[in-house]
């Protein structure tokens, strides 16, 4: 879990104007309250658990965000963040984490760490957090802020995530930030049973949904579709 008591703020990425930001994040937080509601005829989901909003209100957002998108950190929308990538809408956060049902003593594989924010929300609700990010650059800026973060339970490599990281299998959940059309075979084979994958199933440019999937005891695949979405596409070759 998290080392010491950052706070919000840029300079010090968790040191500064803790008033402003803490009410930054109480409007977020309704924002995303809000739209769970108005998405539960669809979901299913009224409310997120509480463990999983106090871990969004905690994390501060702004010190995941290019410093020219500062302002905008705290909004119900995603970011780009480079590279072709983005930072995911904040109740995509909530609702990708509320479906891992994460416990505290899990082990967590996330493919696609980008800037590190879903995966320090990963870090404060679980025991251990591997993350991979295809992009070189990106996995190194994301290891050094939640290292700066003061997060002790978090392993990022650059890797190609379709293949997963079986060193560590099998894991307790596996959230994919990205689409790809297929839920990746090597990855469900790192799942332990009747444990949750969560990602996004679709083309590029295409229709898209996020999706919960398990693999029950006689090794069938449950999927479940949870809401239509728009990812960035999962890249890397997917072994299978």
């Amino acid at each position: 879990m998290r080392v010491g008591d950052e706070r919000h703020g840029k300079k010090a990425c968790g040191v500064g104007d803790g008033a402003a930001n803490d009410s930054a994040a109480d409007d977020l937080l309704a924002q995303i309250e809000r739209e769970a509601q108005e998405t539960c005829p669809i979901t299913g989901i009224q409310a997120f658990a509480v463990r999983v909003m106090a871990a969004l209100r905690k994390v501060p957002r702004r010190c995941f965000v290019p410093d020219e998108l500062e302002d905008a950190a705290y909004r119900n929308h995603p970011l780009p963040i480079g590279y072709g990538q983005t930072i995911s809408q904040p109740f995509i956060v909530a609702l990708m984490t509320e479906l891992i049902e994460a416990r505290a003593d899990d082990r967590v594989l996330e493919v696609g760490t980008g800037s590190g924010y879903q995966t320090a929300i990963l870090a404060e609700l679980v025991a251990r957090v591997y993350s991979l990010e295809i992009v070189d650059e990106l996995a190194e800026t994301a290891r050094r802020r939640l290292q700066r973060l003061g997060y002790d339970n978090v392993d990022i490599r650059s890797g190609n995530g379709p293949l997963g990281w079986p060193e560590h299998a099998s894991y307790d959940a596996i959230l994919i930030t990205a689409a790809a059309p297929l839920i990746p075979p090597r990855l469900l084979a790192q799942l332990k049973p009747g444990r949750p994958l969560v990602m996004p199933v679709g083309r590029r440019f295409s229709a898209q949904e996020l999706v919960r999937a398990s693999v029950d005891e006689t090794g069938q695949t449950v999927v479940r579709r949870v809401l239509p979405v728009i990812f960035v596409p999962l890249t890397g070759a997917p072994g299978d």
